[in-house]
């Protein structure tokens, strides 16, 4: 079974001082795609680098210790694509590809609007051409899984309260409506495909112990487009890993 997961780490660094790497190493997953790595790979050893046993490729934001993706991939890719081609965007790395055998795969870091408005607005420009990019790969690479923090709740089941945060960055009106509107294009939440049920969360706040409590959002998702998805047999959300605010989510694909 081939396995992937995706991951916010809040800072690589910060994850390997809770023992992500040998994490990584007793999971072994297929593929990982991080997100908000938070480093530039002069700033990392070469094991942080190029963990054992993984090919490693990293998008970082040019601001350091800021944003960032990573895909570890136990296959080398047969390509791998840096960014969707716009510099405003590509230049903080939230976008990364790699295209294999059998389906390509991209790591999103979708930006948060939490910090104010002039960062919400770049939110909104960003989902309009993340989508519009997707809708056009999508023809190139029919088989393919997005996967990453897109820093939006999809629906009220995935938000431990919908009421107190109706005016939430990440569960305002319009960001829900877009990612209707994109699963739309032809994809399938892998987590919903095999689970109905709530209290199934990704992310929870440091403050007010909120991990403790489980109120928390679903904002990790791995998206898998409707050509791929009767391959994939399982998906699910692993709550009790703890080197970050957010936890690891995993699929599977039977690719036999």
């Amino acid at each position: 079974m081939h396995s992937i997961i995706s991951y916010n780490v809040n800072g690589i660094r910060a994850a390997e001082k809770k023992g992500f790497y040998t994490w990584l190493q007793e999971e072994n997953p297929n593929v990982i795609c991080l997100q908000e790595t938070k480093a530039q790979p002069e700033q990392l050893t070469e094991a942080q680098l190029n963990p054992e046993g993984y090919h490693a490729y990293w998008h970082s934001a040019q601001k350091k210790g800021y944003s960032g993706v990573a895909i570890f991939s136990r296959e080398e890719p047969k390509h791998v694509e840096y960014g969707m081609g716009v510099d405003k965007f590509d230049n903080e790395g939230r976008v990364l590809r790699a295209d294999f055998d059998d389906y390509s795969l991209i790591g999103l870091y979708l930006p948060s609007g939490s910090s104010g408005d002039h960062r919400q607005a770049m939110k909104d420009e960003f989902i309009v051409v993340f989508k519009d990019y997707i809708k056009e790969l999508k023809q190139e690479f029919p088989k393919l899984v997005i996967s990453g923090d897109y820093n939006i709740v999809h629906k009220p089941i995935d938000i431990h309260d919908p009421v107190k945060n109706k005016n939430s960055s990440g569960f305002l009106p319009h960001e829900r409506a877009w990612l209707t509107e994109f699963i739309d294009l032809g994809f399938e939440d892998s987590f919903r495909k095999f689970h109905s049920e709530g209290d199934n969360y990704t992310w929870w706040s440091y403050r007010t112990r909120a991990r403790d409590k489980n109120k928390g959002w679903r904002i990790d998702y791995q998206m898998i487009s409707s050509e791929l998805a009767s391959q994939c047999t399982g998906a699910s959300i692993l709550s009790d890993i703890v080197h970050s605010d957010h936890c690891p989510i995993k699929i599977e694909l039977d690719l036999g």
